[in-house]
């Protein structure tokens, strides 16, 4: 007589019965241990790639982007091509090499952080003119149009932005 399995996730009759004590010698026992060698052998190959299927569709690694991020991020390439472009194409620094707005240069120099690139941007450091309308000295400031405080702050956001990402091209927002 065969006994049915009880179990509803089993989908082999050796494994369920042999689970439940009832195995016999000849009856299944002799293909057990090559089956599961066979699914181990499998799911080894497959776990690196169901593990990296799982953080990359995971909602932890890939947050999603508001409508308000995205026209944030708009609106700080728009005021980047504007006003920091001209040395700064791509993240570079025509005028001195050594201060890229990549992570790397930004770290060694102390500005890794949003706070830090704003105050830079406004105030200026070095051979970068300041932005800010209070900034002062006037030798250190733009001779150029002036930015709002908000202006600079999402001009910080951007920069941060670009440089955690390894500066990708900049979308224009011309017509």
């Amino acid at each position: 007589m065969k006994l049915l399995s009880v179990v509803s996730s089993c989908s082999n009759r050796f494994y369920c019965i042999l689970a439940k004590g009832n195995g016999k010698e000849g009856y299944g026992h002799d293909r057990e241990v090559p089956m599961k060698q066979k699914h181990v052998r499998v799911l080894k190959k497959l776990a690196p790639t169901l593990v990296a299927a799982l953080v990359v569709l995971s909602p932890i690694s890939n947050t999603p982007v508001s409508v308000g991020q995205t026209i944030d991020i708009e609106r700080g390439a728009s005021l980047f091509q504007k006003a920091c472009i001209g040395c700064h194409d791509g993240g570079g620094n025509i005028i001195q090499p050594g201060a890229t707005l990549f992570t790397k240069d930004l770290e060694r120099n102390g500005v890794d952080t949003e706070e830090e690139i704003y105050r830079v941007t406004y105030f200026g450091k070095g051979r970068m003119p300041g932005f800010g309308e209070s900034c002062t000295p006037r030798g250190q400031c733009t001779f150029g149009p002036r930015l709002q405080e908000d202006e600079i702050k999402l001009l910080a956001e951007f920069v941060r932005l670009q440089a955690n990402q390894g500066w990708p091209s900049i979308p224009s927002t011309e017509d």
